[in-house]
């Protein structure tokens, strides 16, 4: 359909007229396959009904128009950000997700607004600012306290004169919210630049003994009595440090796939989980490499020279494992950070921030 179709079909709706207009959230759920644009627009799909129940039985006031073409702009922005085109700047940051919800939660706010005080709507819409107030705010939160008291006082139901309190508690459980998803994003951040910079690294070392620089050689060969005994051979070779990081990083793919049993999945759009799991294969690669290095410099007591390319491939696999001890403490962090960002899935636990 074309644009100036669009355009039209969206200001008779405003006015008031002809409803029917392309359902731009069918069409976005058609096109992207992720599910966490799925649920963005399902719940997009969702909020624009009830605005358009509301202009549908209410006429609204000059004023609360203009609240309402505000929720259509958060609605029509959250929907791009759902399926627009992902630029690499946008997955690497995740700012698309950010502004999605960060404007789904205005839209929210402001439609709040808009609930007639005399409807039965309003009367249950305290539960639900309570629930989402509960989950983000500190339980001495005065205004979450003061909901509460009011709340109880009413048996549950929201009358008039609580509306803005509520619109209020509302706003600010959405911004503790995005704060925790934050939090996370920037958690997700460290980990990818972690796992870039450590893979830069090894592929260095890796590119460095390609070079046919002796040097690296030099570092992972041993000198027996026997003769020189290197990773790959009797001799250096340019895949010395190749096979050192390869079989230190077998190693920690290993370990890492058996301590997949202790690693929390997540509803979250961050791949936190993913990236704790990935970051071991550099890390498995460049302890073995620096675990051979130390050994053949003898600075591991009781270690000195290896007598084979087998006995220097099972150190490579006991410093590859051996990067566990490194990455558990991360998986307690990412944990952690995975445990503070709170949703409707979890249990209210008091209303405090974990």
């Amino acid at each position: 359909m074309a644009a100036t179709d669009w355009i039209s079909g969206k200001w008779a709706r405003l006015r008031g007229g002809d409803r029917k207009e392309p359902d731009a959230d069918a069409d976005v759920a058609g096109r992207r396959k992720s599910s966490w644009a799925q649920r963005t627009t399902a719940h997009v799909a969702h909020l624009q009904a009830l605005l358009n129940r509301r202009e549908e039985v209410t006429d609204l006031s000059a004023g609360d128009q203009k609240i309402a073409e505000k929720i259509e702009t958060h609605l029509a922005v959250a929907r791009n950000a759902a399926g627009g085109w992902k630029s690499p700047t946008s997955i690497l940051t995740g700012s698309r997700i950010d502004r999605a919800y960060s404007n789904i939660h205005k839209a929210e706010v402001k439609l709040l607004k808009l609930v007639p005080e005399d409807e039965g709507e309003l009367k249950w819409a305290g539960t639900v600012v309570l629930a989402q107030a509960r989950q983000h705010l500190g339980p001495n939160d005065p205004r979450l306290v003061a909901l509460e008291d009011r709340l109880k006082n009413g048996s549950q139901e929201m009358m008039p004169d609580l509306k803005e309190l509520a619109v209020a508690t509302l706003l600010a459980a959405h911004e503790a919210e995005e704060a925790e998803r934050a939090q996370a994003r920037s958690f997700r951040n460290i980990l990818l630049a972690a796992v870039i910079a450590t893979s830069v690294i090894a592929a260095l070392f890796i590119l460095w003994n390609f070079k046919g620089n002796s040097v690296i050689s030099t570092l992972l060969c041993f000198n027996p009595p026997e003769g020189q005994v290197c990773p790959t051979g009797k001799s250096g070779s340019r895949v010395d440090a190749l096979l050192v990081e390869g079989v230190g990083a077998g190693a920690a793919a290993l370990a890492g796939s058996l301590a997949i049993r202790k690693i929390q999945g997540t509803t979250t759009p961050y791949s936190i989980p993913a990236m704790l799991v990935l970051l071991r294969l550099p890390v498995g690669a460049l302890s073995a490499l620096f675990g051979i290095m130390l050994i053949n410099g003898r600075v591991i007591p009781g270690l000195s020279n290896l007598d084979s390319t087998s006995q220097i491939a099972a150190w490579a696999v006991i410093f590859g494992v051996a990067q566990e001890s490194l990455t558990r403490m991360i998986d307690a962090q990412g944990n952690k950070v995975l445990g503070n960002v709170r949703g409707p899935e979890r249990g209210i636990e008091g209303g405090e921030n974990a």
